[in-house]
């Protein structure tokens, strides 16, 4: 389905377009590692805690497969204004503090409309080759600055100010993402796909009511979560379906989604403990300085895992990823708090979460027709948002009934049981898509395409 051509535009309105869509990935990523640490001055419940972190990571899911549909039907640069709206207004509820779980779930949301649509935006704004290359590295770079900086800028506004302020911060950079837009060419495909209504909604019930179980409890959200489920995969047979159920049946799609999730489901888990732990007896400015060697190592080691996946292809990196994975959450639930492993298990963690993050995405479309690549990453990226969701759910249950080295543990667990999926399941050739791995771990969006295109990881 043809995209309907964008005009010509000037190198003045090509920086002004990146720099708008790297605004609005800077917020979303930047926002998910600072939280983190203001959690324990947020709210004294855990269970609470963990909804605020999980508004966030289900209202983001719930939206990706359906925020490309809706930028390819009704405009990409329209799509993206909204999403942005969203999460400004989001950072203001978040910062009045008695609507905070709910502001959350806007911040996701808007997320989720927003991001899928940097990439078709890119795609059709940048020309093919060095220019758009260079747009790609630019915007891959703002991951790994928006992770490394996360920490210490939510420990630094903790400590000095207060937790609200950053969400105050989102607002004026929010603000100026927005205004940054009016130079971004608007774009869409000629003719999208149908919208499943259907799908989301059902969609949205089980991912809430999942998770409701396992940090509530109870029976009821239990037969919801188990009959909402049923129905998402009943309703998914259809054509024009949200999520084909054929592209998670078999091939590399499921694998790499199985394996997305067990990343995330360990490391965001792990952050909630670790910004917890490390509050005690010391403040937050000193807890983000100690998780420090985890994004850095996360920064220094993609660029080179794009090169290992080049040479060797992604087996090999994926399984020695989840396995240090794996091998950081045991250390870190053996050695607790000690000096100095906990710098060098953070360390570790963040060479696993290097090797892992970027090829996973690749694995997922490097099998798929090239119109249907933007969708097999958006599987991939659901996959990792919903283990998100998940790990903190899990880790917080078990963290509240049987403590810290237990939690850390079943986090391993699972990092584990995703090395061996990598090892077994994972096809050991060059992936087709070994570009896109090298730059950001993504597969660029075709102009054409009318399904959703994959974000960064978070």
């Amino acid at each position: 389905m043809p995209t309907r051509p964008v005009p010509s535009v000037g190198d003045v309105t090509r920086q002004l377009t990146l720099i708008s869509l790297c605004l609005g990935l800077f917020l979303a990523q930047t926002d998910t590692t600072a939280v983190n640490l203001a959690l324990p001055s947020m709210a004294r419940e855990l269970s609470t805690q963990q909804w605020v972190m999980d508004a966030y990571h289900l209202a983001f899911a719930a939206l990706l497969l359906t925020g490309g549909t809706l930028g390819d039907r009704f405009g990409r640069r329209r799509l993206f204004r909204i999403g942005l709206a969203l999460f400004v207004a989001g950072s203001v509820l978040c910062a009045l503090s008695p609507a905070l779980v709910a502001g959350r779930a806007v911040q996701g949301a808007g997320a989720g409309l927003a991001i899928p649509q940097s990439l078709a935006i890119m795609s059709v704004v940048f020309r093919p080759g060095r220019e758009r290359d260079r747009a790609m590295a630019a915007w891959s770079a703002v991951t790994g600055i928006a992770l490394a900086s996360g920490p210490l800028l939510g420990g630094l506004l903790v400590q000095k100010l207060a937790w609200q302020d950053i969400f105050w911060l989102n607002v004026p950079l929010g603000l100026a993402a927005l205004a940054l837009t009016f130079a971004v060419p608007e774009s869409s495909a000629g003719t999208a796909r149908g919208l499943d209504p259907a799908g989301q909604l059902l969609g949205i019930a089980f991912l809430a009511t999942l998770t409701y179980t396992v940090i509530e409890g109870g029976v009821l959200p239990g037969v919801l979560a188990a009959v909402s489920g049923a129905a998402f995969v009943l309703v998914e047979r259809r054509e024009q379906a949200m999520l084909p159920l054929h592209m998670v049946r078999r091939g590399q799609v499921p694998v790499a989604a199985v394996v997305a999730l067990c990343m995330t489901f360990g490391m965001y888990g792990m952050l909630l403990l670790a910004g917890i732990e490390l509050q005690h007896g010391q403040g937050a400015l000193r807890a983000g300085l100690e998780l420090l060697p985890m994004p850095v190592a996360v920064v220094i080691g993609s660029p080179l895992t794009g090169r290992l996946v080049t040479r060797v292809g992604p087996r090999v990196p994926m399984t020695a990823g989840m396995a240090l994975l794996a091998a950081g959450l045991g250390a870190f639930a053996v050695t607790g708090l000690r000096q100095p492993w906990l710098e060098i298990v953070f360390a570790v963690l963040g060479a696993g979460l290097a090797l892992t993050a970027g090829p996973v995405v690749g694995v997922a479309v490097s099998t798929v027709p090239a119109d249907r690549a933007g969708l097999a990453g958006g599987i991939a990226n659901l996959a990792r948002m919903f283990g998100a969701a998940l790990g903190v759910a899990v880790l917080g249950a078990v963290l509240a009934r049987a403590g810290l080295r237990p939690a850390l543990g079943t986090g391993a667990a699972v990092e584990l049981a995703g090395a061996l999926v990598a090892a077994k399941g994972v096809q050991p050739r060059r992936p087709r898509n070994a570009e896109a791995v090298d730059t950001a771990g993504l597969d660029e969006p075709e102009p054409s395409n009318s399904t959703e295109n994959a974000t960064s990881p978070r």
